[in-house]
């Protein structure tokens, strides 16, 4: 079912597993090695919608959604009526509406909590002088909900909670079509958080509408939401005109676990990351033992799921069982991979938890799935993938806030630093700056003259 890779004797084969998984490949193959040309590619694809957006609006909007999405659209019916949301919200699965009210009501008790409040005042070393910052909400945020050959209401909560908790005054939403409208599920979770600006668009042209604006989407200030490769391209291609949350790859899992693991829940988280499909899941262990059960587990369990073809092919992608001879280099080898989800069931997995310096987010002992987290524990589900967990955490609310520093100096405080910024702006070369100082402050020498 699954490679068993043993260290140190598979370690080659174990780095090939993490370099599939890295970014790298994706992020480089719009050049050319030899002659740093651009080639045809994904990049080179998503470039031109993205062009094309950008000089012909909502025009490009409506052909590439009738292209990429055989959907059918007008100006007029960019934008999902409200009466279309009622009606989804009237038809809704009496259970949808109770799972999601759980949902967000945990989701908003975590991010309402987690909020970093403003520090005190701070003064200088000296005693004089204020320091400071402030946060400012983001005024306008767009939100990517995929959508296509599986939708996802969950999406819509853990994105659209933490811009609201940050105090986002302006949110919006695209999300592609299937069946000849957006997800019904979807509509019924923006429904119920308030929000009614959804755009029945998808894909690298909705990243592109959201970032540049049309006649009828405005351009929002930031981009969130997981997506597919030519999302994520299109994202990343826009950083700078807009912000964005990171760079996602496929979806991803380790299980660090020991023999106190049952096998039959090892065999299940795996599987449950697997469903996404690409997803890559990784057991990573001391016990030879635990890794056999897992591997003959995985067979008896896959056979049962509705998803098995899609899943097969997710552990053919990037999935593997390591054997490793100490905990020791098992939590190094899984600090190396980095991943989105982390399942802990060892002796010691409070203490491992704390130990582990890079994953998206931890699931501590045999109780906690990663489907906790996935629906309705409070953090948001969006992730960083591919390693990137290295230098990127997990989108909260204070992601949709700016932080802005506060500086105040009185005289005193001129009066003991002005010479030194005087002293390091004739350094640089910069006469304007140490004259800025001078005027203000009768202490300092008249260097700048």
């Amino acid at each position: 079912m699954l490679p068993i890779y043993t260290t140190p004797a598979n370690n080659k084969k174990i780095d090939a597993l993490r370099a599939k998984l890295s970014l790298k490949p994706l992020l480089l193959e719009g050049l050319d090695d030899e002659n740093d040309v651009p080639n045809q590619s994904a990049f080179e694809i998503v470039r031109k919608i993205l062009r094309d957006v950008q000089t012909r609006g909502d025009a490009a909007l409506l052909e590439y959604t009738q292209k990429l999405d055989h959907a059918t659209l007008t100006a007029e019916t960019l934008r999902v009526p409200q009466s279309a949301i009622e009606s989804a919200v009237r038809s809704a699965d009496p259970r949808l509406l109770a799972v999601l009210d759980i949902a967000i009501t945990n989701i908003r008790h975590y991010q309402s909590a987690m909020l970093t409040p403003p520090p005190p005042s701070i003064p200088l070393p000296d005693g004089t002088g204020k320091l400071g910052m402030k946060f400012t909400p983001l005024n306008r945020v767009g939100l990517y909900v995929p959508g296509g050959a599986a939708a996802y209401p969950t999406s819509v909560l853990h994105t659209v909670i933490p811009a609201q908790i940050a105090g986002a005054k302006n949110i919006c939403i695209c999300s592609p079509m299937r069946n000849g409208s957006v997800s019904p599920a979807v509509l019924t979770a923006a429904h119920k958080l308030g929000i009614t600006e959804i755009y029945a668009v998808g894909g690298a042209q909705a990243i592109a509408a959201m970032a540049f604006g049309t006649n009828t989407v405005k351009p929002v200030d930031k981009i969130v939401g997981p997506g597919n490769t030519y999302v994520q391209l299109a994202k990343k291609e826009l950083f700078g005109i807009v912000d964005i949350d990171s760079f996602a790859g496929p979806s991803e899992v380790i299980v660090l676990a020991d023999d106190t693991a049952a096998p039959q829940q090892v065999a299940a988280e795996l599987l449950a990351q697997a469903e996404h499909a690409p997803g890559s899941c990784l057991l990573i262990t001391t016990s030879r033992k635990l890794a056999d059960a897992v591997q003959a587990e995985l067979e008896l369990q896959i056979k049962k799921l509705t998803r098995e073809k899609l899943t097969r092919e997710a552990l053919r992608f990037a999935s593997a069982i390591i054997v490793t001879p100490t905990h020791e280099e098992a939590l190094k080898l899984t600090d190396a991979f980095a991943p989105e989800h982390l399942q802990i069931t060892t002796k010691s997995s409070h203490e491992d938890a704390q130990r582990i310096q890079n994953a998206g987010a931890i699931f501590i002992g045999p109780h906690t799935p990663v489907a906790a987290g996935d629906y309705l524990a409070g953090p948001s589900h969006v992730l960083p993938t591919s390693g990137t967990a290295k230098f990127f955490s997990g989108l909260s609310a204070d992601s949709f806030r700016k932080r802005t520093s506060l500086i105040e100096f009185d005289q005193q405080s001129l009066d003991t630093f002005g010479q030194t910024i005087v002293d390091f702006a004739m350094i640089e070369g910069f006469d304007a700056h140490a004259k800025s100082v001078v005027v203000r402050d009768k202490t300092t020498q008249s260097t700048t003259r």
